[in-house]
C-alpha cells in the first residue's frame, strides 16, 4: 500500500475546511495545509485534524503557494484538494480500493472533478483533473492564476470523484490579479488569455472578454478543449451584446478545430429556435444525440447536452412543427434520462391531455 501526503492551500475556509478534512482525513497518511493569511478560524481546525501547518505569504501567484506545499510532501503520492471539495461516500470507497492495489506504480492518477449536481445528486458540468501524483517525479504547477499541474508519464484515469462544494461568493481576486499583470506589461500565454476572458465575462464585461477570446482563438497555440470552450463562451458574449451574426460564427468556428461536441450542438439549435427557426434548429439537436463522446477527454463536460437535453428540446421543435409523434418520441427519450426533471412532468401531461382529447374525438 503507497502512502499518501494531501496537500492544500488555504485562507479564510472555517465554514468548509472541517467538512472538506472530514472526507479524507482517514485515507490519507499525512496532512500539509499552506495558509496564505487567514484571520479566521481556519488553522484551528487544520489543527485539529493533524495537519502540519505553515504559513506562505501571498504573492497572487497560486502556482508558487501549491509547490511550496508540494515541497513539505514525505509521502510516496500526493493529492490535492482545495477546501470546497469532498469525497462522497462512494468515492472514499474507490479511494480506498486504489491505496489498497498491489504493486501499483502509476505516475499520476487523473479524476473526474463534478463542479456542478442535480438535485439527483448526479453530475451536470465536470471535467478531470491529475490530483495523484507521484511525489519523487517532481511534478511542478505553473501559472499564478487558474493553476495547473504538469504532468506526464503512466496515468491512470479513475473513476474517484471530487465534488466542488462551495458555499462562499465569487469574489473579483482572480480578475485583480489578471488586470495587474496587464497593466504591468506582461505577456499572457495562451492559456492566461483564455482564462483572464473567463473572468472578463464572469463579471459581464462581455464585449472586453469577446475581444480577449478573439485574442485567444487568432494566436491558435491554446489546446484544443480551451478554444472549442472558448468560442462558445464568445458566442454567448455576443448574444448578451446582440450581435446574432457573431453568435453563430462564434459556434461555427468550433467545426475547424475539432470533431462536433454535444455542447455546440445545442447551443446551435438554441440559436435557431430563438429565430423560430425549427427545422433547422432541429438539424443540430439531432446532431448532438448522434454523436460519440470523446474518449478520455480531460475537458469541461455539459451531462446535459449528452444526454435529455438534446431530446426535450427536439419534443417541443418537432411539437411546433406539428409532428406530436415524433415530439412524442423524444420525450420518451428524455424520460429515460431524466424522469423528474420538471420539463419532461410538463410534456408528460401535455402528451396525456392530447391522448385524452384524441380518445374524446373518437
Amino acid at each position: 500500500m503507497f502512502t499518501v501526503s494531501l496537500c492544500m492551500i488555504v485562507r479564510d475556509e472555517e465554514e468548509s475546511l472541517g467538512r472538506c478534512l472530514s472526507t479524507v482525513c482517514d485515507l490519507v497518511d499525512e496532512i500539509i495545509i499552506v495558509d496564505t493569511g487567514s484571520t479566521d478560524r481556519t488553522k484551528e481546525i487544520a489543527l485539529t485534524y493533524g495537519a502540519r501547518l505553515f504559513d506562505f505569504t501571498w504573492v497572487d501567484d497560486f502556482s508558487a503557494a501549491r509547490n511550496f506545499a508540494f515541497a513539505q510532501a514525505k509521502m510516496t503520492y500526493i493529492f490535492w484538494l482545495d477546501a470546497d471539495d469532498a469525497l462522497l461516500e462512494v468515492d472514499r470507497e474507490r479511494f480506498a480500493a486504489l491505496k489498497a492495489l498491489d504493486n501499483f506504480d502509476y505516475d499520476s492518477v487523473s479524476m473526474p472533478y463534478h463542479l456542478t449536481v442535480d438535485e439527483r445528486g448526479k453530475p451536470v458540468h465536470y471535467l478531470r483533473r491529475n490530483r495523484l501524483v507521484k511525489r519523487k517525479c517532481n511534478f511542478v504547477w505553473h501559472g499564478a492564476v487558474h493553476e495547473y499541474l504538469a504532468v506526464a508519464g503512466e496515468i491512470l484515469h479513475s473513476e474517484i470523484a471530487i465534488t466542488h462544494q462551495k458555499n462562499k461568493p465569487y469574489t473579483d481576486r482572480n480578475l485583480q490579479i489578471y488586470v495587474k499583470r496587464k497593466e504591468k506589461g506582461e505577456v499572457f500565454e495562451p492559456r492566461d488569455q483564455f482564462y483572464f476572458a473567463n473572468e472578463l465575462f464572469d463579471h459581464a464585461r462581455y464585449e472586453e472578454a469577446a475581444e480577449q477570446y478573439q485574442l485567444f482563438l487568432d494566436g491558435g497555440l491554446g489546446w484544443i478543449e480551451d478554444q472549442i470552450w472558448a468560442c462558445q463562451k464568445q458566442s454567448e458574449c455576443y448574444a448578451h451584446l446582440k450581435q446574432p451574426e457573431k453568435q453563430i460564427q462564434s459556434l461555427t468556428r468550433t467545426l475547424a478545430i475539432d470533431l462536433p461536441r454535444a455542447e455546440i450542438c445545442c447551443r446551435m439549435g438554441a440559436f435557431f429556435v430563438e429565430k423560430q427557426d425549427f427545422p433547422k434548429a432541429i438539424y443540430w439537436y439531432r446532431q448532438a444525440t448522434l454523436l460519440e463522446r470523446p474518449q478520455d477527454s480531460m475537458g469541461k463536460v455539459d451531462e446535459s447536452a449528452w444526454t435529455w437535453l438534446p431530446h426535450i428540446q427536439l419534443c417541443y421543435c418537432y411539437d411546433r412543427i406539428g409532428d406530436q409523434r415524433k415530439a412524442k418520441i423524444h420525450h420518451d427519450m428524455a424520460k429515460l434520462f431524466y424522469p423528474t426533471h420538471p420539463s419532461v412532468a410538463y410534456n408528460e401531461a401535455y402528451f396525456a391531455g392530447l391522448e385524452q382529447l384524441d380518445s374524446v374525438e373518437h
